[in-house]
């Protein structure tokens, strides 16, 4: 095809919402792979080698042990002042021991208590960020609306070592999207996902009625500091910037309390990263069909997490078609890692099918696929030859 879009073109193309030469894949999470590689490079390397329009992040996802786990991205840095405390308790009524965790900062001390269980990953650790904290909790870091000020000490904008560490690793990886001509994205941002792992989300439904000062408070903190991360990664010159959203769906929220908490978050977000001539995407993955009149509104260019096993997806293209990108179609757990072939094959034609006319469309599993399960070793090559094959390559 002598006018073959590079891939940054391509992906660039679908997230406008109009059609590139052939519809793109690219993964949204792919840590069975990543975990196989030696180096963020390899990874990036292998997955271009496959055929696929994978993104470079910025910074890469880290590979060590840190304190926000599930929040990629720059670091998460305390107060100077903040001094932490841990210890294990066994405690009257409960069947595991609780890990007690005590930030001492110049507002006061926030605690957090969290159930031990047995898949509980981190030894005798508690994490800032995590989703594993959410279900484990047995009281959470932020209770009351005299937590906030402590809370403030917990989330600090990334200092000049970090920035200049983040600008120093950001080279490298820039060259290597360069040379293959990636789309470049940012590891993500965070709204009320973070509300979820210090406060709980079974609380949040509750407070968000009981006291909508407080969460509204809460979620302020949190934006001010998240746009703090933005700009910095917004200066290198991303092209999509990514907001993970997977707790801002009717799960938690009502639309009602959608437009009134969470609708004029996403709106500054989406224009702080289009004024600094980024696009910007939420993963929402479930439950936010309500809401998709309202992502418009707020001037999301794409929402990742399309998962036909949680959305309409006809109904989504149908409402979303010319304005908002679609990225996912197929469901990574139940299909790519346990599926048969043909179980496979005949998502991504269904795919290909409803949400690939016209353009605006990315192809992926939702979220993740995880691991090579002996179904996955043979499941990803079978998606993208059928995706090859529909595209036309």
């Amino acid at each position: 095809m002598p006018n073959k879009m590079s891939s940054r073109q391509r992906m660039l193309t679908a997230i406008d919402c109009r059609q590139p030469d052939y519809t793109p894949c690219a993964f949204m999470l792919f840590m069975a792979l990543r975990d196989q590689c030696q180096s963020y490079a390899e990874y990036i390397e292998r997955q271009v080698e496959m055929g696929l329009d994978t993104c470079v992040d910025l910074p890469p996802p880290s590979t060590e042990i840190n304190d926000h786990g599930d929040l990629y991205g720059l670091p998460v840095s305390y107060d100077p002042r903040v001094t932490i405390k841990e210890w294990m308790e066994d405690q009257p009524g409960e069947r595991d021991p609780i890990m007690v965790k005590e930030y001492h900062t110049p507002a006061g001390v926030l605690r957090t208590e969290v159930r031990q269980t047995r898949d509980w990953p981190h030894g005798d650790h508690v994490p800032f960020l995590d989703d594993y904290l959410v279900p484990r909790s047995k009281k959470f870091l932020v209770t009351q609306p005299e937590d906030l000020q402590a809370l403030s000490y917990l989330l600090v904008p990334p200092g000049e070592a970090e920035v200049t560490a983040f600008h120093a690793e950001s080279r490298t990886v820039l060259e290597l999207a360069r040379q293959h001509d990636l789309l470049v994205t940012s590891s993500w941002g965070v709204g009320a996902d973070l509300i979820g792992w210090i406060h709980g989300l079974q609380n949040l439904v509750y407070t968000t009625y009981d006291q909508p000062e407080f969460v509204r408070e809460m979620l302020d903190i949190i934006a001010t500091w998240n746009r703090k991360r933005m700009e910095v990664v917004l200066d290198v010159g991303i092209d999509l910037y990514i907001r993970r959203a997977w707790y801002e769906n009717c799960d938690f929220w009502t639309p009602a309390t959608y437009r009134e908490f969470l609708l004029p978050i996403v709106k500054a977000d989406a224009e702080l990263a289009h004024q600094k001539g980024a696009k910007f995407a939420n993963i929402v993955s479930s439950n936010c069909m309500p809401l998709l009149d309202m992502l418009v509104e707020a001037d999301v260019d794409v929402l990742i997490g399309v998962d036909p096993a949680a959305w309409d997806i006809a109904v989504a293209k149908s409402k979303l078609d010319g304005k908002v990108s679609l990225w996912g179609g197929l469901t990574g757990h139940l299909t790519v890692e346990q599926g048969t072939d043909e179980e496979v094959r005949a998502e991504v034609r269904r795919a290909m099918e409803v949400l690939a006319p016209g353009g605006g469309f990315i192809l992926s599993p939702v979220d993740n696929v995880r691991e090579f399960t002996p179904r996955a070793t043979e499941n990803v090559p079978a998606l993208i030859d059928e995706w090859q094959r529909l595209s036309g390559q």
